[in-house]
């Protein structure tokens, strides 16, 4: 120890080593730096601790990693959190030493600065302590029958992920996602390190549902319907994450395959996160609309970046004029650059230069004095006074601007980057096009020379999902896209009707009884199925006397007694394309001659009815399809739809309950009945355990009970009885000779509904 020690020159140095008391060579060739940076952060009281501390960490017989770590994270944790923190962080160690956990010791060392540096705060930090604690109390133990006590499967990389989960989330979130994973996966070691690594999907949909600001899912629909409705635009919107990019954060941008935009926007001042989402869709959307391809080949990457600045400026300027409260937002997301914060003398100013030119085309109040951006500011909205301009005209401004401020520095490896950022602009590779095939080409080009064909349907829904092991949610777990169904043969329906001519007439006299027969009528009414003599001949003597007339001369009549709203929900799984026992016909068929005579009764009764089907493809692509909307009539679209019907994959019911939850909720009506059509369990090729999606259907049926939406199964499985009452309990029916279905299923909605 002795000769080490020689090696300090300092005697304050040589006595702080001397009290740490270590023989670790490596620990040796850094300890006088580390304790500078001590001597510079800490109280001497401080660092008294600091070195004690460090002794106990080389004792704990855990290599030199543990210390090692400390003494080079704890000086700048402290100056974050403060050196009274430190008592609580040596307990977490010492409890950690006294389990089998002593191998996380050297991790939570490893992240110690950087959570601190996150948290800012003393009682953050200890809270960040407890949620450690926690997660190893509760998951340290007997694990599948072995006798020992093993070490938490999910503590080191609880540590080695805390930086960037803390980077995302606040810490109430960080202890939402650590119970959420302890609670789940408290006893399955290999589920449990990839949920605390990051790698499995719930963990990072959990973690998203935590992250402050406005997330994409939730505002997608808007966002869609924003495009269509301001932009007449029909682009696909493709979240990126921007969780997991430390370094370099991805960029938007669009190509053949949609507008790429981040999975979450935080609020800035003055602007909430849906509307920075608006500017960078408005942004994307006014590149497609006035942008054209340049030739880059014969430009500087300077000269490039230039053209790129100035075309954003003219797009935003367009924009602008079209909506002009696009302005106020774009001029609020815009970075405002000092002016004299670059020094060319030691910085590259191009960009800084760039961003300031930038902001004084977008706000007439920049306050900038440069007499060369005062002359290209002026230049440049004389060029756009007259019109739209050109992307080539840009260009040929932006060269001029390049060589008129070009200075030697520019070439400096040292960029000014700070406030030079735009981040609601895209990455223009599209305003490039390439004579020579380069990296670039490869990176930015190959997917927009893609023939795809776009596609024209509504973003997903996102939906939760019940975890019956660990009776809990999984958010966002499912995706359900609706689209409307295609058409077909609207003859083959009224084929399938006269054949059931009889079945027909026998309904329809049971209809007749069903019908209400009090009707109430609606006057004054500006339309309606016929006319009010009364108000309209008073109306004609105030028009022939020269008074204004009242227009509402109709009236229309309602059903007085019966208040009934239907949705029928149809199975379209593969199963539906088995034949039935003894017959030449698919259930497939007999569903549809079934669904068809129902519609028409229900018709004739006059309830408000929709129909939609449904099949799953794994919980990231349930499609559900529109065949019957509540305002349509019994019309020949809707049998032409009728008689497009395939069956293909599975059956997720759930989530295709509450997507139909959606549209009957919404109905005003004293009874809101759904009726589910299916030929066997819940199930998916990503569900295993067969129980996972009858629980879940299971817990759909309790939500839409609690919505007041009553829930009845139609069932054609001879086997549901294993099943079919766990989800439904006793509202459903089983038919066993399925040939029967087209009679019974008419007959069963009028016993639910008389």
């Amino acid at each position: 120890m002795s000769d080490t020690a020689s090696r300090f020159q300092h005697p304050q140095t040589r006595a702080y080593w001397a009290r740490l008391d270590c023989g670790f060579a490596q620990v040796a060739d850094v300890f006088e730096e580390c304790l500078y940076e001590a001597l510079a952060t800490l109280s001497r009281k401080g660092v008294e601790a600091y070195v004690d501390s460090a002794r106990v960490l080389g004792k704990l017989g855990r290599g030199a990693e543990p210390i090692l770590a400390f003494l080079e994270a704890w000086p700048s944790a402290a100056a974050a959190v403060g050196e009274d923190a430190l008592p609580a962080v040596m307990e977490v160690v010492g409890v950690m030493q006294k389990s089998p956990n002593g191998m996380a010791i050297a991790p939570f060392m490893q992240t110690l600065a950087p959570v601190a540096r996150r948290l800012h705060a003393r009682d953050q930090f200890v809270r960040y302590l407890d949620i450690a604690r926690e997660l190893m109390v509760r998951t340290t133990g007997s694990i599948h029958g072995f006798h020992q006590t093993l070490p938490s499967p999910g503590l080191p990389d609880f540590f080695a992920q805390a930086p960037l989960l803390l980077a995302q989330i606040p810490i109430a979130g960080l202890g939402n996602w650590a119970e959420y994973g302890i609670r789940n996966y408290g006893r399955h070691p290999q589920r449990q390190q990839e949920y605390f690594s990051l790698k499995s999907a719930d963990s990072r949909a959990v973690m998203q549902r935590e992250r402050h600001g406005t997330l994409f899912a939730d505002v997608e629909r808007q966002l869609d319907l924003y495009l269509r409705a301001l932009w007449r635009s029909h682009e696909h919107l493709v979240p990126y994450s921007s969780a997991f990019h430390e370094i370099r954060k991805p960029v938007p941008y669009y190509d053949k395959l949609g507008m790429r935009v981040p999975d979450v926007y935080d609020d800035v001042p003055g602007v909430p996160g849906l509307d920075r989402y608006r500017a960078t869709l408005a942004h994307m959307v006014g590149h497609r609309r006035w942008s054209r391809p340049v030739i880059a080949d014969n430009y500087s990457p300077l000269q490039r970046l230039a053209i790129e600045c100035l075309e954003d400026c003219r797009i935003d300027t367009l924009l602008a004029r079209e909506y002009p409260g696009l302005g106020r937002i774009f001029r609020g997301l815009h970075p405002a650059p000092r002016e004299d914060a670059c020094d060319p003398q030691t910085q590259s100013c191009l960009r800084h230069r760039l961003a300031m030119l930038s902001r004084a085309l977008l706000d007439p109040n920049h306050g900038y004095s440069d007499p060369a951006l005062l002359e290209f500011v002026a230049r440049f909205h004389a060029l756009l006074a007259d019109g739209a301009s050109s992307t080539r005209e840009i260009a040929d401004l932006a060269l001029a601007y390049v060589a008129r401020t070009r200075r030697q520095s520019d070439q400096y490896a040292n960029v000014h980057f700070d406030d030079t950022v735009v981040d609601y602009r895209d990455d223009n590779r599209q305003m490039w096009a390439f004579i020579e095939e380069g990296d670039e080409e490869e990176a930015f080009d190959l997917e927009r020379q893609l023939d795809l064909q776009e596609i024209d349907r509504l973003p997903p829904r996102h939906y939760p999902e019940w975890d019956y092991a660990s009776q809990t949610w999984r958010p966002d777990w499912v995706s359900v896209y609706e689209s409307l169904h295609p058409k077909g043969d609207a003859a083959a329906i009224d084929r399938l009707l006269a054949r059931h001519d009889a079945l027909a007439k026998h309904l329809k006299r049971l209809l007749e009884l069903l019908k209400p027969q009090d009707k109430v009528r609606i006057r004054y009414q500006e339309e309606g199925s016929e006319l009010d003599l009364d108000v309209a001949l008073r109306s004609l003597i105030d028009f022939k006397s020269g008074a204004t007339p009242d227009p509402r001369i109709n009236m229309s009549h309602r059903t007085s007694g019966r208040d009934i709203a239907v949705l029928l929900l149809l199975d379209l799984s593969e199963s539906l394309r088995q034949k039935v026992a003894g017959s030449e016909q698919t259930i497939l068929e007999l569903s549809q001659e079934a669904v068809s005579l129902l519609a028409w009764a229900i018709e004739r009764l006059g309830d408000p009815f929709a129909i939609g089907g449904f099949h799953s493809n794994t919980r990231h692509d349930v499609r559900y399809y529109h065949l019957k909307g509540f305002s349509e009539g019994w019309s020949d679209d809707v049998k032409a739809r009728l008689a497009a019907m395939q069956a293909g994959f599975s059956t997720r019911m759930g989530a295709a309950m509450r997507h139909a939850a959606h549209y009957l909720g919404a109905r005003r009506a004293d009874k809101k009945l759904m009726l589910i059509l299916t030929d066997g369990q819940p199930s998916d090729v990503d569900a295993p355990d067969g129980r996972l999606l009858i629980e879940d259907a299971r817990q759909a049926v309790k939500e839409l009970g609690a919505e007041g939406i009553f829930t009845y199964c139609i069932n054609l499985d001879p086997k549901a009885d294993d099943y079919v009452a766990d989800i439904f309990g006793r509202h459903y029916s089983v038919i066993d000779h399925i040939q029967r279905l087209p009679q019974k299923l008419p007959e069963l909605f009028m016993a639910l509904t008389k």
